[in-house]
């Protein structure tokens, strides 16, 4: 194949908080860090605030909403969500109640020990220089995360 044929059939580059994701180099890449190559986008989910925005009575049995939020994202490592592309490594953020979730594949369960959202911070932080995506409605969350460069969406995007 000629080198401009080539070039027509390239996966597209894709710019994304100041990092640009070469889809050729991360669509057979593994989702679990340590695994060859760049890492992954980050996408982190905000379990008790994204279960708290739809009124289903999530506060009978919030362990139980918050599995069935983590069974909701799970195809979404694969396929990603507006703003950020997949494949993508996805965390879900539990605390309280909602502690003792199990991970499935493409969805890592993280239980936050106090404060969900200072865990979140905590986990955008520690993805500089990747493009993180963090799901949430809560505003102080928001400028948390922004501070550490990473990018913010509502709950609709992974509701809908």
């Amino acid at each position: 194949m000629g080198e401009q044929a080539r070039d027509t059939l390239s996966p597209p580059r894709i710019r994304h908080n100041k990092a640009v994701i070469d889809m050729a180099d991360t669509s057979d890449k593994p989702s679990e860090p340590g695994g060859r190559g760049e890492p992954l986008p980050l996408l982190i989910v905000d379990g008790a605030n994204v279960v708290g925005s739809v009124p289903d009575g999530w506060w009978r049995d919030r362990r139980a909403a918050a599995e069935r939020l983590r069974d909701r994202l799970a195809p979404m490592a694969r396929s990603g969500v507006d703003g950020l592309p997949g494949p993508v490594e996805l965390v879900l953020v539990v605390e309280g109640a909602a502690r003792g979730v199990t991970p499935v594949p493409g969805v890592r369960v993280e239980e936050a020990p106090g404060s969900g959202d200072d865990r979140i911070v905590d986990l955008a932080a520690a993805a500089a220089g990747r493009p993180c995506l963090v799901v949430t409605a809560d505003r102080a969350l928001r400028r948390r995360v922004r501070e550490h460069g990473a990018e913010v969406t509502g709950p609709r995007t992974v509701l809908s």
